[in-house]
């Protein structure tokens, strides 16, 4: 009796033992220190679709930590407008809720994209990049899922988002003629070589924020963009029927507009030669910046809708013919520490921005308060030129040495738009630098429609109609039409009749 007491009172023990610890409640961690760890932080569909077709990438999921975790929601950046697809755990949807994983355990995510490469890049993008985002213990955590949708021609590589390559094809010609667009993606820096684009070339970029992780810091940058140095050498050779174009990857209707997409040209310290013909630069950060010592050409070109500077010259040479620059958030041309340039039948136009269009100095600041300062006498010359926006003064003049010579500026035949320019705490001298010159008001007619960004001129009243001198060799107009041979018309356009 004794005996059988004892072994059932231990197994009742036992059994009470074993239902307490099947019924303990789990332990969940609440800590934000407590992150999940993933299998890779960017998915990458590593496939360029020549026909139409679907890919599947496997992303892991682990919790490192001695307590569970709860995934309070998993779910793409883009919601409804995703071109991915997500199973997670064998669970189809794209958006999860209240997800638990056990410690030292994981759950698998499957990320599917379906992509149709002979559709147009804005229904089928060069680039497809977005956040799987997983939120846990109030962090966020991303990774990027990224995939190709069309079949291009990607430089550096197809995996160059966020660093750079250096290209040296031994002093020969790089010819871009493959029937096929360039996407660049990520930085690529040419040097030892001349990159030749022929007409119709169409050269899309892929901008972001770029991140180098050091021992010390983490430094942010401006991905995208395509730069020269040393013996480097860009010749662009578009035509008025098959120009050459720079712009961003995102050709999807919303973003027609939108500066700032990626980050420009950099013709950088004394590198000489370039030469850039029937071109259109669009949506970047800057149009194309041109460092101390290099030499550029620009002819019959558009740059427009940048978040910063159109055309920026650094103690450089630069040669402008037929040129238009508008919507430019910075300058629409920006004239910094000195140089040497000419200008002749450009139209600078600042409407609906904050930027003015023209701006010229002498002198680089080295501090806030430009005590310090490096300084390069700057001559500029504007022929038949339309400088002008929405704001009363389109000239800003930076005179930090105040030494004759130094701002040495000349405009003849022009149009400008200054007003405070002239007050005697300014440069009243200015218009004595600017003969004959048409200092025009907010009432005076010059374009037929700046809102709708068309900068032709208006055929009954713009002021610009015979305003200009006939220049030997510069015939038409940006848009290929003849110049009245006695009495042209300012800026990069001819009235048309």
């Amino acid at each position: 009796m004794y005996r059988n007491f004892i072994w059932t009172t231990s197994l009742g023990l036992l059994l009470a033992c074993f239902l307490f610890s099947f019924c303990q409640k789990e332990q969940f961690t609440t800590n934000p220190a407590d992150k999940l760890e993933f299998s890779t932080d960017t998915l990458r569909f590593d496939t360029v679709f020549t026909e139409l077709g679907s890919a599947t990438r496997i992303l892991k999921v682990y919790n490192r930590h001695k307590k569970s975790i709860r995934i309070s929601k998993i779910y793409l950046q883009n919601g409804d407008q995703s071109r991915f697809n997500l199973n997670v755990d064998g669970l189809p949807g794209d958006s999860h809720t209240d997800l638990e994983i056990a410690p030292n355990d994981s759950l698998y995510i499957f990320a599917e994209v379906t992509i149709n490469p002979n559709a147009p890049p804005s229904a089928s993008p060069f680039v497809l990049a977005e956040n799987l985002i997983l939120e846990s213990n109030g962090n966020a955590q991303t990774v990027v899922l990224e995939a190709w949708g069309q079949n291009a021609v990607y430089l550096p590589s197809r995996f160059g988002a966020g660093g750079g390559v250096l290209y040296d094809c031994g002093g020969d010609e790089w010819v871009w003629d493959d029937p096929r667009p360039y996407v660049i993606y990520g930085i690529l820096v040419i040097d030892n070589c001349t990159v030749r684009i022929p007409a119709g070339t169409r050269v899309y970029v892929h901008g972001g924020l770029g991140r180098e992780v050091t021992d010390t810091a983490v430094y942010r940058y401006n991905d995208g963009f395509l730069a020269f140095q040393g013996n480097g050498r860009l010749l662009v050779e578009g035509t008025l029927d098959k120009p050459v174009i720079f712009e961003d990857d995102r050709l999807e209707p919303e973003f027609d507009d939108e500066a700032g997409q990626w980050t420009g040209i950099w013709l950088q310290s004394g590198t000489t030669g370039h030469r850039i013909e029937n071109c259109i630069i669009r949506n970047s950060i800057i149009g194309v910046r041109v460092d101390s010592a290099t030499e550029l050409s620009l002819r019959n070109t558009q740059i427009y809708n940048t978040a910063s500077s159109g055309l920026i010259g650094i103690h450089a040479k630069i040669t402008a013919e037929n040129c238009l620059f508008h919507s430019n958030n910075g300058y629409s041309i920006q004239l910094e520490y000195g140089g040497n340039y000419s200008f002749a039948y450009c139209t600078a136009a600042s409407y609906g921005v904050d930027g003015e269009a023209l701006r010229m100095g002498n002198a680089l600041c080295l501090d806030d308060f430009c005590d310090n300062f490096a300084a390069f006498p700057l001559k500029a010359r504007f022929q038949n030129c339309i400088i002008t926006g929405g704001r009363a003064d389109q000239v800003t003049l930076f005179d930090r040495t105040g030494v004759p010579g130094e701002l040495d500026y000349q405009f003849n035949n022009c149009i400008v738009r200054v007003r405070d320019l002239l007050k005697d705490n300014a440069h009243p001298e200015f218009l004595d630098f600017c003969q004959p010159c048409l200092n025009v008001q907010s009432q005076d007619t010059i374009f037929l429609n700046t809102q709708e960004d068309n900068y032709r001129l208006d055929t009954l009243h713009s002021k610009a109609n015979r305003y200009a001198v006939p220049l030997p060799g510069i015939d038409a107009d940006l848009d290929g039409k003849l110049r009245d041979a006695a009495m042209p018309d300012a800026g990069c356009y001819e009235i048309e009749f």
